[in-house]
């Protein structure tokens, strides 16, 4: 009786080791390959990597897509207006995009608007907050999935070639923007 059960408990750990083997690999796979002229790099959400394009309307109706900052650093913020921490960020983001819009930065704030109670909220949100940088809304939370947005804020940090330089989970202030920007060209 005792041998069956350690037994059963070595097939059950090989089994469960086997799956954590099997899914640590496939999520690390890139998402797809770059073209020769983004010189081979992956497609994905790890540093070192393309960062996902993605089309999204912004607060206007117009479509915006993250390539449309090629050649600027972005700062692309996942955030909603509920979270706490995403309010005390917000005047920290304009700071910055106010500061280094002349040198190519660019802050892309992402709405999570699956999230909130109402799509109403959002606008409000930014004319109450002077907001001037760009806000795209993910109705569907597609882009939340593709860039595995758990923590909220979630900022990737990207160069001017759309490489993710660095992701930060959590509230920002303006030194730690401006500390991130001044490592990223």
């Amino acid at each position: 009786m005792k041998k069956n059960i350690i037994a059963i408990i070595f097939i059950i750990g090989l089994v469960l080791y086997g799956g954590y083997e099997y899914f640590s690999k496939t999520s690390q796979q890139p998402l797809q390959s770059a073209s020769s002229e983004e010189e081979s790099r992956d497609i994905g959400i790890e540093k070192g990597q393309l960062a996902p394009d993605f089309s999204l309307q912004d607060l206007n109706g117009n479509q915006v897509r993250l390539s449309d900052y090629k050649g600027q650093r972005v700062l692309l913020n996942f955030w909603a207006t509920w979270c706490p921490p995403c309010r005390v960020e917000m005047p920290h983001m304009q700071n910055i995009y106010d500061h280094y819009q002349s040198e190519d930065v660019v802050i892309l704030g992402v709405n999570m608007t699956i999230t909130e109670d109402s799509i109403e909220d959002v606008p409000t949100f930014v004319q109450e907050q002077e907001l001037t940088f760009p806000i795209v809304l993910d109705e569907e939370g597609d882009l939340m999935q593709t860039y595995q947005v758990v923590a909220y804020p979630t900022t990737y940090v990207l160069d001017a070639d759309g490489v993710i330089r660095e992701k930060v989970r959590g509230a920002m202030n303006y030194e730690m923007m401006e500390d991130l920007l001044s490592k990223v060209k």
